[in-house]
C-alpha cells in the first residue's frame, strides 16, 4: 500500500548535539528520541518518513534536491542556517512540494539575529517554541491538509 504522503525531515548544523546542547533552551531530548516519535506518528498516519541530518549546508541542499522526485513534504529544522543561508533557502522555493520550518525554541523569543528566517518566505507554515512537539505538529498539519485535498 502507497503512503498517503511521503516526507523528508531534514535537520541543519548541532542539532545532533541535542540533549547535551543548552538543555535549558533545546530540553533534554536527543535527535534520536524526536526521530522515533516522528516515525511512530507518521506510521500511525500511514505517511513515509525520510530523516536526516547534516552540520553540512551542501549536504542539505543536496538532500533537498534528491528528495524533490520521491517527498512530498520537506519538514525543516535548518538551525542556524535559517538566518544566514540564501542557498538552502532557494533549494527550497525548487522544492516542487511543501515546505514546513520548524524550530525547538521560539526565535523571536531570542537574540536579535534569530529574528529573521531566510527560509519562512518559501514554506507552507512555520511552527516553533514547542521544543519536540514543534516536529509533531507538523506531521498533524501535513495529515490535516491531506483532509482538504
Amino acid at each position: 500500500m502507497a503512503h498517503t504522503s511521503n516526507i523528508a525531515v531534514l535537520n541543519g548544523p548541532n542539532l545532533n548535539m541535542l540533549g547535551m546542547r543548552e538543555p535549558d533552551i533545546y530540553g533534554h531530548h536527543t535527535l534520536a528520541d524526536i526521530e522515533a516519535k516522528c516515525r511512530l506518528l507518521a506510521e500511525e498516519r500511514d505517511m513515509g518518513i525520510d530523516w536526516f541530518q547534516s552540520n553540512l549546508e551542501g549536504d542539505l541542499i543536496d538532500k533537498i534536491q534528491a528528495v524533490a522526485g520521491s517527498a512530498d513534504w520537506i519538514i525543516i529544522n535548518a538551525a542556524g542556517l535559517t538566518h544566514t543561508s540564501v542557498a538552502l533557502r532557494d533549494a527550497l522555493a525548487l522544492f516542487p512540494g511543501g515546505v514546513i520550518e520548524v524550530h525547538l525554541s521560539n526565535i523571536h523569543a531570542r537574540e536579535s539575529f534569530r529574528h529573521t528566517s531566510l527560509i519562512s518566505a518559501v514554506a507552507k507554515g512555520v511552527i516553533a517554541g514547542f521544543g519536540p512537539a514543534s516536529y509533531y505538529m507538523a506531521i498533524d498539519a501535513i495529515s490535516y491538509l491531506q483532509l482538504e485535498t
